[in-house]
């Protein structure tokens, strides 16, 4: 069995909570284990944060917030010497005074942000266009109070935790939580590029990708060199200034092209970080080796063993807000702590798959074309969210018998977070793909799993892929130009092809090879039998134990893809443990 740590010893950056209404009022006075304001009025609180005020003092600003300084200062209205020595806060301060609300558009960079106006007495949550920091939030709607964190566990002490029961269906599908909603019934997320005032209460969509295709006469390689030269800047921007930069390296073109641009602009040192599971084991060490050398980085390998990653699930769990379950989250901590060691930033390759079409797209497409083949033969065209939810390849299609059959009846006819995005006829049907993977998997996965995980090792993490410019130039690229014939990403190989060996560039995809299947077999069984069958385990009321025993024993399927499945189930479970200690 694993033993926890209580809750309360596991660091969370940052970890300030902001109140407002009545819950400022009780913030001001609550004894522990609720902490107490550090900062606060009649119908505001900040806890664990210091304001930052705007030069009138009519703005209170507090924020999770990475920002293109020199472009952030290009909006302050009347530019003095002294604005080099502010804060990022204090800049943005001066911009909303002239902008207010407006200010979300003019920023660049991840941000969840909170803006007390002290004269009209109101609040605006602001999260960055594509979602790389989180913001959540609990409303009591009847005492038009509330709290709201960048951090969801910053808020358990602050709402009942009662699981959501549509958040379940949909993390067992997924293995990450899609949508406004969170594991708890009383928390939402604010979504990208959304601002939520107070108290009136309405989302605001002020960013939205959408399909908007241009220059479709224009040849590829023309819109190849539109990506490399956005790519470039992108790098540019993200690079730290006088001193060395890391890069996280697989050996797939995304973190490639990432690193063979940053080591062609920087002026320090680039380092690339790596990691394997053992030499008996298949992995992608040998195209990072080959990438690294090409470039001239310094180049770093870690070992992650599977005994680590069983041990070191509760922590990461604890850094990543809603669980996530697939296998790289311990090794993405792991590389991290690494890097760290040596730099302060690591960039990463975090957005090919979702801008220009990975190859997980395929299946979907052809079942757009040929409908569902089953057994050998086309039975007809799914209905598109269960087509898309099935080509996660999770639990979908166990749930009538994994959840228990009232909790069945509550969630089967909900209809999923992804079928309106699914049925946009007038965008087509690869962009709707996308616009899917950006707009979920990316906030709600991609982008918060690496976010969090470096922070939770004190280091910066920069996804210049998936920045809201390289995501709108994206949607402006003829979809043939994305997935050209059986070729995924075209564009951007075509983009980044002189910079790279062409086994780089054309090498079709496998990513970090993980043998779940077979650490569960060797390494995890019995600790994952106790931890899962326990008539007290924290998933006994709402999932199938039978079910997850015949899982355990390796029987009841042709094709069985049980290591993935009890992974998911068992970082839930040790998250649930995790956040109700």
């Amino acid at each position: 069995m694993l033993t926890l740590r209580p809750i309360s010893q596991r660091a969370i950056h940052p970890h300030w909570v902001i109140a407002w209404g009545a819950a400022a009022q009780s913030a001001n006075v609550t004894a522990p284990p609720l902490r107490r304001a550090t900062w606060a009025t009649s119908n505001f609180a900040m806890i664990g944060a210091q304001p930052t005020f705007s030069p009138s003092q009519r703005f209170v600003l507090v924020g999770d917030c990475c920002f293109d300084r020199s472009l952030l200062l290009k909006h302050i209205k009347d530019y003095v010497e002294k604005a080099e020595s502010l804060s990022d806060l204090a800049i943005v301060g001066q911009i909303w005074e002239q902008w207010g609300t407006q200010t979300l558009n003019l920023l660049t960079g991840s941000f969840a942000l909170a803006v007390w106006d002290q004269e009209q007495q109101t609040l605006c949550l602001g999260r960055d266009p594509v979602g790389a920091k989180t913001l959540y939030y609990v409303l009591n709607k009847t005492s038009a109070a509330g709290w709201a964190a960048p951090r969801l566990r910053s808020l358990n002490s602050y709402h009942a935790q009662d699981l959501d029961p549509i958040a379940l269906r949909d993390y067992l599908s997924c293995a990450f939580v899609p949508g406004a909603q969170t594991l708890w019934q009383g928390v939402r997320e604010l979504r990208p590029g959304t601002s939520l005032g107070f108290p009136d209460g309405q989302p605001q969509r002020y960013w939205q990708p959408q399909e908007h295709i241009s220059h479709a006469d224009r040849s590829m390689n023309w819109h190849a060199q539109q990506v490399r030269v956005l790519l470039e800047q992108l790098v540019q921007q993200a690079l730290p200034v006088g001193e060395p930069v890391g890069a996280y390296l697989s050996g797939g073109i995304d973190s490639s092209c990432v690193t063979a641009i940053a080591s062609r602009l920087h002026d320090h040192p680039v380092h690339t970080f790596s990691m394997h599971f053992g030499a008996q084991y298949p992995s992608e060490l040998e195209f990072a080796n080959l990438v690294a050398a090409h470039c001239g980085t310094q180049h770093h390998v870690l070992e992650v063993s599977p005994q680590q990653i069983w041990q070191l699930l509760p922590e990461t769990l604890a850094a990543l807000d809603d669980p996530v379950g697939e296998g790289l989250t311990v090794p993405n901590l792991l590389l991290a702590r690494s890097a760290k060691q040596i730099v302060g930033v690591a960039l990463n390759g975090e957005g090919g798959d979702p801008c220009f079409a990975g190859p997980k797209n395929k299946p979907m497409l052809l079942n757009s074309l040929y409908g569902s083949i089953q057994d050998g033969s086309i039975q007809g065209t799914a209905d598109p969210a269960s087509a898309y939810l099935t080509s996660f390849q999770k639990c979908f299609v166990d749930l009538p018998r994994l959840l228990k059959p009232e909790l069945w009846e509550v969630v089967k006819e909900v209809p999923s977070v992804f079928a309106a995005g699914l049925q946009q006829q007038d965008t087509t049907f690869l962009n709707r793909l996308m616009l899917l993977n950006i707009e979920f998997k990316g906030a709600d996965y991609i982008l918060t799993k690496v976010n969090n995980l470096t922070a939770a090792a004190g280091l910066e993490g920069r996804s210049p892929l998936f920045d809201p410019r390289m995501v709108a130039l994206s949607l402006q690229i003829p979809p043939a130009y994305k997935l050209s014939g059986a070729q995924e990403k075209a564009v951007l190989k075509a983009a980044v092809a002189d910079l790279l060996p062409d086994v780089i560039v054309n090498r079709p995809k496998s990513g970090m090879v993980m043998s779940m299947q077979q650490w569960f077999l060797t390494h995890w069984r019995q600790q994952a039998r106790s931890l899962l069958l326990n008539p007290r385990a924290a998933i006994a009321p709402y999932l199938n134990q039978t079910l997850i025993r015949d899982w355990l024993n390796y029987r009841g399927e042709v094709f069985p893809r049980y290591g993935l499945k009890l992974w998911l189930l068992v970082t839930l479970e040790i998250w649930l443990q995790e956040n109700r200690r």
